[in-house]
């Protein structure tokens, strides 16, 4: 019996649901985003088998203290300072998203990812009601609160790029290893 197969390997699935998406995601959300516009069978336990795996090519988003971000995947191939998350970079990133997909829903023929995008829009600021949710999207962006605060975060994010640059390849794919607290004598 032949076990040849067309479709894509899991970690080039995920990969193209990454591509679409533009910045660290959620293995829940690169699965639905795969299901909603491209072929194949992309399941959470495929993402999370890679993620155990360390498979080439994906990797972890990181934290500022440059410790792997829970459940955030990203592309090796992305440069660090769009790897490193912080919380309003998190949020600015997952607008942006929301108006790529949304953008992408558009052009894409055959595929209606309404589902998807009906609680995507529940992520943006009256995104529900919007008559364009990229345009709704890309609005909150620019609202003046996340500016700031994005602007309040950059300074922590240069410096966590800086301290990343000087870390050993695989240490700036996965993190740094977390320390186990040590008590001391009592």
């Amino acid at each position: 019996m032949n076990h040849l197969s067309t479709l894509p390997s899991t970690g080039e699935q995920a990969r193209h649901a990454l591509l679409l998406l533009g910045a660290p995601a959620g293995a829940r959300l690169v699965v639905d985003v795969h299901e909603a516009f491209f072929d194949g069978d992309l399941s959470m336990a495929g993402v999370s088998g890679l993620i155990r795996a360390r498979a080439t090519g994906l990797c972890a988003a990181l934290r500022p203290d440059l410790t792997a971000a829970p459940g955030l995947l990203a592309l090796a191939e992305w440069p660090l300072d769009l790897r490193i998350v912080t919380p309003a970079q998190r949020r600015a990133d997952e607008l942006a998203m929301i108006a790529r997909l949304a953008e992408f829903a558009v052009v894409r023929p055959g595929r209606s990812p309404v589902r998807l995008m009906r609680e995507l829009a529940q992520r943006v600021p009256h995104g529900s009601e919007a008559v364009d949710l990229a345009e709704a999207a890309r609005a909150a962006l620019t609202a003046p609160r996340l500016v700031a605060e994005i602007a309040a975060e950059a300074p922590a994010r240069d410096d966590a790029v800086a301290r990343a640059a000087a870390l050993d390849p695989r240490q700036q794919l996965f993190g740094v290893p977390t320390v186990p607290h040590q008590r001391g004598p009592g």
